[in-house]
C-alpha cells in the first residue's frame, strides 16, 4: 500500500481579525458574539438620553434583549419606543441580530456594577429579574 504525501497550497497573508471572524463564522459562535456585543455597546448604539436612563443588561440565546430602566414610567416611554430602539441597535449588524427587548424595572443587583459584571448569562435571571423592592416600611424609614 502506497500513501499519497499531502502537499499543502501556499496562502498569503491574513489578518489576524479575518482569521478569527472566520473561526467565530465555522465554528458558530458569530451570532452570539454580536449579540453579546450589543450589551457593551449600548450608549453608542442608542444614545446618550436614553442610555442615561436605560443600561443594557444582558441578551438571550433567542435574541432577546434585557434593559434595565429606573421606573416603570420610562419602561412606558421605551417600550412605545421600541421599534426604533430596535432599529437603532440593529443597523449594519451582520450576525448576532436582536428580535425583541424586555425592560427590567428596578436597580442593578447588588455587586453587579462594582465588578463590571454584565453578560449574556441567561442563568442570572431565573424567571423574574433581579430587581430590589422596599416596603412603604423601608421607605418611610429611609432604608430604600
Amino acid at each position: 500500500m502506497t500513501y499519497r504525501r499531502r502537499t499543502i497550497k501556499p496562502t498569503k497573508p491574513m489578518r489576524v481579525a479575518e482569521v478569527l471572524q472566520g473561526y467565530l463564522r465555522s465554528s458558530g459562535l458569530a451570532k452570539r458574539v454580536g449579540q453579546a456585543s450589543v450589551v457593551e455597546e449600548w450608549a453608542g448604539l442608542v444614545g446618550p438620553k436614553i442610555a442615561r436612563a436605560a443600561v443594557a443588561d444582558s441578551v438571550t440565546q433567542d435574541g432577546t434583549l434585557f434593559v434595565r430602566v429606573p421606573s416603570s414610567a420610562w419602561r412606558q416611554e421605551l417600550s412605545l419606543m421600541a421599534p426604533d430602539i430596535l432599529e437603532l441597535v440593529n443597523r449594519g449588524r451582520k450576525d448576532g441580530k436582536i428580535r425583541k427587548i424586555r425592560w427590567l424595572v428596578g436597580e442593578e443587583p447588588a455587586g453587579t456594577e462594582a465588578q463590571g459584571h454584565r453578560g449574556t448569562d441567561a442563568s442570572r435571571r431565573a424567571g423574574a429579574p433581579a430587581c430590589r423592592r422596599t416596603t412603604k416600611d423601608q421607605a418611610a424609614r429611609g432604608e430604600a
